[in-house]
Parts: structure tokens; C-alpha cells; sequence
């Protein structure tokens, strides 16, 4: 069950668009919102202002780290209140906390993390119209190390009304099994069950629990549709995405197989990128 949502922001065009998937799922959920804006602790660390602070002398270094952290405060009362218009604006009528730290972002989630139940933020931050072929690097890390559900949003908002589900029966497809069984999030929305194999002896291997994996979704509810992929996971599933216009992806984050290790090295950064739609990644 989804009860607390933390929604990482830092003011970019991609936090504003992941604000309005939170919205969604909150208001599907009735589930309570946390804004959480974290000021870089690098920012205050750079060797450029250590530098300064080494010709200038200590006051005008401290006036310089003052001024910062000025700067830092009102860009974060600024998140704070487009964030709560946002998600007024989205029709989340219910109490939204706002909470702000210094540090850095993955620590801070690996921090609090018990307190809530999904992680919710954009693939990319405040440089992605500089790296616009790239994902954050912030946001691979927060993947990595939290052990809630993440979900990574796209950079336009849409509707969602069509979800993909990437199953290898392992450990985190059976997590995600349960949550589609004891949640009303996704419960009216058709399902796309996913497999991928490279080769017939897999292919075998997988049938069956594709189709037990098909008959509990349907047991609880859900209009499915079960498609086996030959290939590359990573590409087949991305082209199956585009190609039946899926709004949502659901997938493992970490295991052994080719889907679950979509999060471990370089093939995170390939997924992601190559998805125009949000990823729910669990653990």
C-alpha cells in the first residue's frame, strides 16, 4: 500500500513535471506528499570559493559562504511555494509537507527512507537542457541505494492509461506482483506483461510462469495482455513500449537476470534513456 510519497524536487522543469505524476498517484492512493529539496552540500564546497577563501582572506570568504547560503534559502522557500501551487493546481487538495536540508540527496533519502513508501522524481534536474541525451547522475545513485520504489518521471507529463509490466520472476517481479494485487493504484488500467528471452530453452522455461504470473493479475482484477520478446531485453522492451504507446513502466530494480540488472552500470543509463515514459523501478 502506498501511504507516503516523497517527491524530491529541486525546481527544474523535469521536478515540476514529476510533481504532477505524484499528484496522480496521490490522489489515486489518498496517500500523504513530502516535498523535499536538498541544497547540494557541494555547492558550499567547491574548490573555486576554497580558493577565494585562501587569497581574500576568512571574511570575505565567510561573507561569500554567507551570501550562498542566502541565496539557498530563498530558492528553496521559491520550491516550496511553486510546489504547493502545483500540486493545488493539480487538484491535490489535502495537506502537502515541505521539508528542506543541506547535503547531498542520496544520503538524505538513505536517511529517511523508512518513512515512506514510494520515492518520486525526474530523470534528469536542474542541468537537463545541457545534457538532454543523458539521465542524472544524482538520479542513478538514489536508484541504486534506496530500497523503496522509485519512480522516475519523463520530461512531459501524460495521462496515464496503459502500463507495462517487465517479468522475470524473480524476487522484485514477485514484489511488484504484490503490490498490483493489494493496491487500487493501477487496478483499472489494462497491463502489458512483458518477458524477454534469447533463445527457445528460456522460452520454456518461462511460459508457465508468465502465465501464473498473468492469472493472479487477472485474479485481482486487471484486463492483461501477455507478450513474450526474443532479443536484447533492454531494446525489445523500450521498442514494445513505443510501439503499443505504454504510459508506464514497472520493473525490478536489481537481481541476476538481463531485465533486473537494467539498474547495475551502464545498461541504467541506456534504459532510461531510451524510455519517454516514467519507470516505477523496484527493489
Amino acid at each position: 500500500m502506498i501511504k507516503n510519497i516523497l517527491f524530491c524536487t529541486d525546481g527544474s522543469s523535469y521536478s515540476q513535471e514529476a510533481l504532477k505524476y505524484t499528484a496522480w498517484v496521490a490522489s489515486s492512493t489518498q496517500a500523504k506528499v513530502t516535498a523535499l529539496y536538498v541544497s547540494d552540500l557541494r555547492r558550499f564546497e567547491m574548490p573555486t570559493i576554497m580558493d577565494v577563501g585562501g587569497s581574500l582572506g576568512i571574511q570575505p570568504y565567510q561573507s561569500l559562504i554567507s551570501a550562498l547560503q542566502d541565496a539557498e534559502k530563498q530558492k528553496a522557500d521559491l520550491i516550496e511555494e511553486f510546489s504547493r501551487k502545483g500540486f493545488a493546481d493539480a487538484g491535490l487538495t489535502s495537506e502537502i509537507q515541505f521539508r528542506t536540508t543541506t547535503g547531498l540527496l542520496s544520503d538524505t533519502i538513505e536517511e529517511i527512507e523508512e518513512e515512506f513508501d514510494l520515492v518520486v522524481m525526474g530523470k534528469r534536474g536542474e542541468s537537463a537542457e545541457h545534457a538532454i541525451d543523458h539521465i542524472g547522475s544524482t538520479l542513478e545513485r538514489v536508484v541504486r541505494r534506496s530500497t523503496r520504489p522509485c519512480l522516475v518521471t519523463n520530461r512531459k507529463f501524460r495521462d496515464v492509461r496503459t502500463v507495462a509490466f517487465a517479468f522475470d520472476n524473480g524476487s522484485s517481479s514477485q514484489k511488484i506482483l504484490s503490490v498490483l494485487e493489494n493496491s487500487m493504484w493501477l487496478k483499472n488500467l489494462p497491463i502489458h506483461l512483458l518477458s524477454v528471452v534469447e533463445d527457445q530453452q528460456s522460452e520454456d522455461l518461462m511460459t508457465k510462469k508468465l502465465k501464473d504470473a498473468e492469472s493472479r493479475l487477472q485474479n485481482a482484477g486487471y484486463t492483461v495482455q501477455s507478450e513474450m520478446l526474443g532479443g536484447v531485453a533492454e531494446e525489445a522492451i523500450s521498442d514494445y513500449v513505443d510501439r503499443a504507446s505504454i504510459d508506464l513502466l514497472l520493473m525490478g530494480a536489481y537481481g541476476h537476470t538481463r531485465i533486473r540488472r537494467f539498474l547495475i552500470g551502464s545498461t541504467t543509463t541506456e534504459m532510461l534513456r531510451r524510455c519517454r515514459i516514467p519507470v516505477l523501478c523496484v527493489h
